[in-house]
């Protein structure tokens, strides 16, 4: 899960994407990065860190132009730890191309030998980022024989990358004195808005994440980009799309909804709030049906994602809804944070029970999803520790399974509270005195129905389908090697680690 804006204006773009990352930052808290175009030539900046804390005023008065690209980074491929693969990435041939990318592609080792051993490209980290953007700058250089780039061979080198990568991928990228490009996976699972507007000098274009970056910058939600689409606009702010895949299909993630997204985004059609509060009707309605026995005094949501469900099912049942926990918004989203230590110890940072709406009460707790567990674990334990007589545990979702190999972070079975155990020994892992979970059927239905048009998501951490049918358990056992230490797959290609610093951090 990352955050990506692209951006072409009449006026310099370097502050509008820089309230944009704000607006994305709950995509990616690990790195983030600008680049701005002026004519044929690139400004950059990009580091590891919060966007408020990567870019000084020195930093935005170099990222000068009229178009540019912007991205936040939480780590599903490659490390977290190095400040090279903080995004865009940069390339200078053909033309020159930077590169935003949201997703994970399947194939990364795969493609990273051809574009060594094939196409005598060399890839300079461990980021499937950097794989896609020499997939796409080779494409690129098969399609031209000249100078001259014009859409319709941009669109065919498109169709070059939907051929060769597997996976999720949205893409925003600039190619060097033409214009701004982006595309999503044929099949559609990352999300990619684009809206415009009206100025003075004339229309501008912002592609963005999430509708909301459009909302809050002052652009009207066009669409979204399709599965398999791209969109091209020059410096001109000419726009072109094409869609250049074989046979597109539309499966977004369905973790964006429960989980992922800002509740007032809206993608694919699909209000994340609408969805949101669907997902509370629902569970309320299992919760109507399965825990009768239950005594509940006070409904209270885990902030900030559950909320929505959660008032929506405490009206349903007719309970008190109650805040419990104050969330401290200086500390970062606690389910993209790596390491199980930094995660126990930012739960206590990050929420402190409320003793009043707890001492003596049976409270249910409401959370959008239970992933590791650690985190519900620790709140179990908080509100047992204000007095809570006793603690139930609601799941908007249902059970986390299996990995995710599209972009999120929960990548190995060993690491998902749910693999291998039922509901009741969830339950007494977690703590809690009762554990309800979502059914599938009816997050399917509590999203579908706020856009009936949309038929299918891709579900692969709930029911183990990968929509691209391209995950293998072998491809499994080397991520989870990866994950837990082990050796990554052999690189190809030079060792020679290049210092290509175009900006580095202060």
């Amino acid at each position: 899960m990352c955050g990506i804006l692209g951006l072409v204006a009449h006026t310099p773009v370097n502050q509008l994407l820089y309230d944009g990352l704000l607006v994305l930052q709950h995509r990616g808290q690990d790195a983030a990065g600008i680049v701005t175009a002026q004519e044929s030539t690139f400004h950059m900046h990009k580091a590891n860190g919060m966007v408020r804390d990567v870019f000084r005023t020195r930093n935005m008065r170099a990222l000068a132009g009229n178009m540019g690209i912007a991205h936040v980074r939480y780590p599903t491929a490659g490390s977290s730890e190095s400040p090279a693969e903080a995004q865009p990435f940069y390339v200078n041939s053909p033309f020159g191309i930077v590169l935003g990318h949201n997703g994970n592609l399947t194939n990364a080792a795969q493609l990273s030998q051809e574009l060594f051993r094939e196409d005598l490209r060399h890839v300079n980290t461990n980021s499937d980022s950097e794989v896609l953007l020499n997939v796409l700058a080779h494409e690129l250089q098969q399609g031209t024989r000249s100078c001259h780039l014009d859409p319709a061979a941009i669109f065919a080198a498109v169709s070059g990358v939907h051929r060769r990568c597997q996976g999720a991928y949205a893409v925003v990228a600039m190619i060097a004195g033409h214009g701004l490009l982006a595309f999503r996976d044929p099949h559609g699972i990352r999300p990619l808005v684009f809206g415009s507007a009206d100025t003075e000098h004339g229309t501008e274009y912002l592609v963005a994440s999430e509708s909301v970056a459009l909302d809050t910058l002052g652009f009207r939600l066009v669409r979204d980009v399709a599965p398999g689409e791209a969109i091209f606009i020059d410096a001109d702010g000419n726009f072109y799309s094409r869609q250049c895949a074989e046979r597109p299909t539309r499966n977004p993630c369905i973790f964006e909804y429960v989980y992922l997204a800002r509740p007032d985004s809206v993608m694919d059609g699909i209000s994340v709030y609408e969805a949101r509060l669907n997902m509370g009707e629902s569970l309320a309605d299992k919760i109507a049906r399965t825990m009768r026995h239950l005594d509940i005094d006070v409904v209270i949501p885990i902030p900030d994602s559950s909320r929505p469900s959660a008032l929506q099912l405490a009206n349903r049942l007719g309970v008190s809804f109650r805040e419990g926990f104050v969330k401290n918004r200086y500390i970062g989203r606690t389910f993209i944070m790596p390491g199980q230590q930094q995660r126990r110890k930012s739960v206590r940072q990050k929420l402190n029970a409320i003793r009043v709406e707890f001492s003596g009460k049976n409270v249910l707790l409401v959370d959008d999803s239970i992933v590791r567990g650690t985190t519900s674990r620790e709140i179990v334990q908080m509100a047992q520790g204000a007095g809570a007589h006793k603690v139930y545990f609601a799941s908007a979702a249902p059970p986390v399974r299996f990995p995710n190999v599209y972009g999120i972070d929960m990548p190995t079975r060993n690491e998902l509270i749910a693999t291998g155990r039922d509901d009741d020994e969830i339950r007494r892992e977690i703590g809690a005195d009762h554990l309800v979970y979502q059914e599938l059927d009816a997050l399917l239905a509590s999203v579908s129905h706020v856009n009936p048009a949309v038929r299918r998501y891709e579900t692969s951490c709930f029911d183990g389908r990968y929509i691209a049918g391209d995950v293998t358990e072998e491809y499994l056992a080397v991520i989870e090697a990866q994950r837990n230490g082990g050796d990554p797959p052999p690189r190809t290609g030079s060792s020679t680690q290049l210092d290509l610093n175009l900006a580095a951090a202060d």
